[in-house]
């Protein structure tokens, strides 16, 4: 096929938005385009946003610049969460000639040849999020060690801080079968690891109902995946990249326990420790019910890795509401935190809430926790010296060195040729390096 010209990406954001412009990129090279590095100066560059945070914005200026420092000529397309929260505003950012939103994204290649470059306002292709309601198979190739395959998008729930369900609309997904096949599509490219990502994987199955006189039911629970997928050949570890704690059911985690590929490996958004935030978010859970669940995992995984989000600076969390928090999660038996700084987000009902926390304060409590959390890490990855576990080994930025992770998402460095890259080892862990890594060297048996 001939080149009909380059194309490169540059992603903001979750591991869902990586599996997305890579099934984007895959449209392109179908097509005949070249993908080449961001930088390089291609004719068509793609940008992927994000809108967890305030500073979306600001980085898609940025990036924009960057495109067009590197071709002046280039046509500028911006997709992602951010493009269907705020089409107009990125249109209007100078160099920007295409805007799509949630429905129009995977349709790119219908509108690239019907703009310009840089003459004016944008061209905005973004419809109510309400239309985002197919799902769309995606998957991350190009890190010959893992990919993150998509199979769920979309959110029902209705937390008061969150932009999610405006920006990808409802909760939907894929079918078990067409997972299925996707990771086998992944395991014959030689990926040894897959993560498993969306919005809500706890919610696999809706997009998948059947009806039964009135009322839908799901085809298949996450759960039923998960079965599905520990059987496909190939794939050495699944890991689940996030899943609310409501939804990982004892049947999951018990699963996760006796499974052949699933990596002994949580991470539960928590948010908040203290029962009154909680209810104020619209979570839907109390944090006694996250207390049960990591007592769960470690009962019957005492070697697992669970991981944390929390958010500080909610409207209305007081010092002691805070400290609540702070004494909850030092005393649970998890691994590292991913600590928020609350921002208030456009159409969220927190945006409007009494009791905003000066930002300094926001600061100084994120801070806090981030302190602790190294601490967790610490000793999660301590409690495993002169073990030895599995490790997947990959590139690192060092020369002569790579890096891997265990099973339970301890990260190691061992002294090794790139022809170790995307092999299984059996690794004795040894004490915390100065680059806060395990050292790590092959265990006699894996000889």
């Amino acid at each position: 096929m001939a080149t009909i010209g380059t194309v490169s990406f540059y992603t903001l954001g979750c591991k869902l938005n990586y599996s997305e412009t890579s099934a984007i990129g895959r449209q392109f090279t179908d097509a005949g385009y070249q993908e080449v590095d961001f930088g390089q100066g291609a004719d068509v560059v793609v940008i992927n946003t994000c809108s967890v945070t305030d500073f979306a914005d600001r980085k898609c200026r940025n990036i924009v610049r960057r495109a067009l420092g590197a071709n002046a000529g280039a046509k500028i397309v911006v997709v992602g969460c951010y493009a269907q929260l705020k089409p107009a505003e990125i249109a209007d950012i100078e160099g920007v000639d295409l805007v799509l939103g949630a429905a129009e994204k995977f349709r790119i290649l219908e509108y690239i040849d019907g703009i310009g470059t840089g003459a004016g306002k944008g061209m905005v292709r973004a419809g109510e999020v309400k239309e985002a309601d197919t799902f769309i198979s995606s998957f991350s190739f190009g890190d010959r060690t893992r990919s993150f395959l998509k199979v769920q998008d979309g959110c029902d729930y209705k937390c008061t801080f969150c932009t999610i369900p405006l920006a990808r609309g409802k909760s939907r997904s894929s079918t078990v079968e067409q997972i299925v096949a996707d990771a086998e599509a992944i395991a014959a490219r030689g990926v040894k690891e897959i993560v498993l990502t969306g919005v809500n994987i706890g919610d696999f199955g809706n997009g998948t109902s059947v009806i039964e006189g009135q009322r839908p039911r799901k085809e298949a629970l996450f759960v039923d995946l998960a079965r599905a997928l520990d059987e496909v050949e190939g794939i050495t570890r699944f890991r689940i990249s996030s899943i609310e704690p409501n939804l990982c059911t004892d049947e999951i985690i018990d699963f996760v326990a006796q499974s052949k590929r699933f990596a002994p490996h949580f991470h539960m958004p928590l948010q908040s420790g203290n029962n009154k935030q909680l209810a104020q978010m619209r979570r839907r859970y109390k944090r006694e019910l996250y207390a049960e669940r990591v007592a769960h995992i470690k009962q019957v995984m005492p070697h697992a890795c669970i991981g944390v989000d929390l958010i500080v600076g909610f409207p209305g969390e007081t010092e002691e509401d805070f400290l609540e928090t702070y004494r909850f999660v030092q005393e649970l038996d998890v691994s590292y935190f991913h600590v928020f700084t609350y921002s208030e987000r456009a159409n969220t009902p927190a945006a409007e809430m009494d009791g905003a926390v000066p930002m300094a304060e926001r600061k100084r409590r994120n801070k806090m926790l981030n302190i602790l959390s190294e601490k967790k890490r610490r000793a999660h990855y301590e409690a495993y010296a002169g073990d030895v576990r599995p490790v997947l080994l990959e590139k690192s930025k060092e020369e002569g060195i790579l890096q891997g992770f265990t099973d339970n998402y301890v990260r190691v460095s061992f002294p090794a040729e790139d022809s170790w890259i995307n092999h299984l080892v059996d690794m004795k862990l040894g004490e915390i390096g100065e680059d806060g890594l395990v050292n790590a060297e092959v265990a006699e048996a894996a000889v």
